[in-house]
Formats: C-alpha cells, structure tokens, sequence
C-alpha cells in the first residue's frame, strides 16, 4: 500500500517543474492571445498540431527552430490603438521579452510587434502582426548560431553580386 502513495508524490514532483517552466499561466503566448480575445471581443484560431508541426520543425532544422506557438485571427474587426496594443502585450508576454520593433501605419490597420529574449544558447522571438482584416500571433524559439550557418550556406547563391554585410564601409 506504501507503493501506491508513491505514484502522486511522483505525479506532483513532476507537475511543478513543468508549470513553473511554462509560467505558471501568469504570462507567455496564450495569456497574450487570450487578452487580445478578451479586449477585442475576437476569437483567435489555434493552429491544429502545431506541437508536432514545432517537433518536424527542431529536426527538419537539426535543433535550429523549436517550440513554435501561433495563433489566427481572421475576419479582425475591432479598432486597435497601437499604443494599447504595445502595452497589452507588455504586459501579458512575461518576464525577460524586450521589444525591438514596432512598427504601426499611419492609419493603424497595419502593426508589427516583435519582441525578443535569451534563452540560453537560443533566442525567443514573439511576434504579433495585424494586417488590415488578419492578426497573427506567433512565439518561436531559435539557435541564432545555427541560423547563421544556415543563411551562409545560399550566400554562393547570389549571382555573382558581393554583398560584405560586415563591412565599416560607407
């Protein structure tokens, strides 16, 4: 019977790391997609098998793309204030996210935040892009190293034009 108390010792010992790496609900891609659902009265479609599609993405890039997130809204209707939605995400994305773009049009039906964080050897990126009618929501986490070799393979394949993207020219 000593055996049996075990299994939810164990259950527990195994459910805490895991809520504490996935932020304890207090923040990340679904506390955002949830707010942006909330406030503007949208539903955001959840991209089917995106864990598995993350999984044939980390081994189609030998480790270079993982832990992919994306959420759609279609047929977007609401006004949005860029100044709000940069603060609505600030504060859902958690701890550790600093912004690097924003870019908002003139009329505001087309927006771009993307924030960025370390995470270890690799870099989280979380984007939300409103597109007239469309917004995306999308969290990825990649190996800016392996990357880098990536793009450096197809640099032979520029017909001939040099580009020294390094170069302290003028």
């Amino acid at each position: 019977m000593k055996h049996l108390l075990w299994i939810p010792v164990c259950m527990v010992a195994l459910a805490v790391p895991t809520v504490v790496l996935a932020g304890g609900g207090e923040g990340g891609f679904d506390a955002v997609v949830r707010t942006i659902e909330t406030r503007y009265h949208q539903q955001a479609m959840r991209i089917p098998f995106t864990g598995l599609i993350s999984l044939v993405a980390r081994g189609a890039t030998h480790n270079g793309v993982g832990n992919l997130h994306v959420a759609e809204f279609e047929h977007f209707n609401a006004d949005v204030d860029g100044n709000d939605l940069n603060q609505l995400v600030e504060q859902k994305i958690g701890a550790g996210w600093q912004r690097i773009i924003r870019d908002t049009s003139h009329h505001g039906s087309e927006q771009t935040l993307i924030f960025m964080r370390p995470e270890g050897k690799r870099m989280g990126l979380f984007v939300v892009d409103l597109d007239g009618k469309e917004m995306d929501v999308v969290q990825v986490s990649v190996d800016p190293d392996h990357l880098n070799e990536t793009i450096g393979k197809y640099d032979h394949h520029d017909h001939g034009v040099d580009l020294d993207l390094d170069s302290d020219a003028d």
